[in-house]
């Protein structure tokens, strides 16, 4: 129990004086505002958004990840292949990358232990396989305090159980206020605004809309529509005209009629400038999508300097999630499996760092030095040398002198 949640048990125990009463705790579920299912959805069908999130996951987790022991931990290297062994069965590296697209996506993923009494196995759920969460609060005088998650309610498909905390790993970033779930970068795209009695369309309903018109437009004004003025045409005449003019192909089609009368296309009036609004909607987009590379390499004119400024901003955002992802790794899965192994996470301190392992680099001169004090011994000189590229022999060559190569 972290010291904050025993200051506000502290705060609400009996008391003879002030008359509080004794907490009690109350549940109250909650389910997300947007369906998870369809951010997700957003991300496998829009372009900008898949690439925005991929971009982020892969600057954050990308690189891979490699951890370290407190080595003065007496049992050090014991509790590292402990660890590293885990990550290698469950293959950490590629789940971690899986999970962070959705984290990052709809700011939610679910990791079920597959036995809860001992982490031997982590299976991640479908992202709407949770249907809401139970927020455990407690009351005094009227008021709720929430103060932590205590159990998922699963969906009726994924077979409708009611799951205690510690049956999964749940990745949450970026909740707001007191809710059980987190907020990814894609929700803000999905909400609508009202403001009063006005009401504005999501974003990414407006994009589609755009999307969905352009093709029309083109279609349109590409093969345009055609008015035909008939003048003392026959019925018949005029039934044809329509029949024509309706069944014409998509890049248009020129009628002729030997009678009195005028043919007028449609066009588009010059006047009619849309490209300031579209690219309104599109910047707001971008800037739901929370990283300028897609931007970068769809529009043209950005120098040096701004790309290097747009990865810059990019990093501002990954770093959060990487320090995030760290630490829930090591609370939640490294700590457990050295417990488990009858190891003591608080001495061992497993860490999660990202990127690989570096190599210290030695000194040649360093290296001579040592051999000559006596600080390390002649084979392990020979062993390290062949790391500066010197050609060792195994056994010393015998010496041919000129006499000796003519008998």
């Amino acid at each position: 129990m972290s010291n904050a949640l025993k200051r506000l048990m502290e705060a609400f125990s009996p008391r003879t004086r002030s008359g509080y009463a004794s907490p009690q705790s109350a549940v109250v579920y909650e389910t997300p505002n947007i369906p998870l299912a369809d951010v997700m959805r957003l991300y496998e069908r829009d372009p900008a958004c898949k690439a925005s999130v991929d971009l982020l996951a892969a600057s954050a987790v990308g690189m891979g990840f490699y951890t370290t022991v407190n080595q003065r931990y007496q049992r050090a290297e014991e509790a590292k292949d402990a660890v590293d062994k885990f990550n290698e069965e469950i293959n950490l590296d590629a789940l971690l990358c899986d999970m962070t697209r959705v984290l990052i996506a709809c700011g939610n993923d679910f990791w079920l232990r597959i036995t809860p009494e001992k982490l031997t196995e982590l299976h991640r759920l479908p992202i709407d396989a949770v249907e809401r969460i139970g927020q455990n609060y407690m009351q005094h005088n009227g008021s709720k305090i929430p103060y932590k998650i205590g159990s998922y309610k699963l969906k009726h498909v994924y077979g409708g159980e009611n799951l205690k905390q510690e049956a999964l790993i749940h990745w949450r970033m970026n909740h707001v206020g007191d809710s059980g779930f987190g907020t990814g970068v894609l929700q803000v795209l999905l909400h609508s605004l009202t403001l009063q009695s006005d009401r504005r369309p999501a974003y990414a309903w407006m994009k589609a809309k755009i999307e969905r018109i352009m093709p029309k437009i083109f279609e349109k004004y590409a093969g345009p529509d055609v008015l035909a003025l008939l003048e003392k045409a026959d019925e018949a005449t005029i039934q044809k005209f329509e029949r024509a003019i309706k069944n014409r192909s998509e890049e248009g089609a020129w009628l002729f009629y030997g009678g009195k009368g005028d043919i007028k296309p449609i066009v588009l009036d010059p006047r009619a400038r849309f490209e300031y609004y579209v690219d309104h909607i599109i910047n707001q987009f971008y800037l739901g999508c929370e990283t300028p590379l897609p931007r970068l390499f769809s529009t043209p004119g950005f120098t040096e300097a701004s790309a290097k400024a747009a990865l810059d901003l990019q990093n501002m955002l990954i770093k959060p999630i990487q320090r995030y992802v760290k630490r829930q790794v090591e609370r939640d899965i490294f700590n457990v499996v050295l417990f488990q192994a009858g190891l003591d996470p608080s001495e061992a301190q497993i860490r999660l760092n990202w990127g690989s392992e570096k190599t210290p680099e030695i000194v040649t001169a360093d290296m001579l030095k040592a051999a000559e004090l006596g600080l390390i011994r002649q084979e392990e000189f020979r062993k390290n040398a062949t790391k500066f590229g010197w050609e060792l022999w195994e056994k010393p060559q015998p010496e041919t002198s000129v006499e000796g190569a003519r008998k």
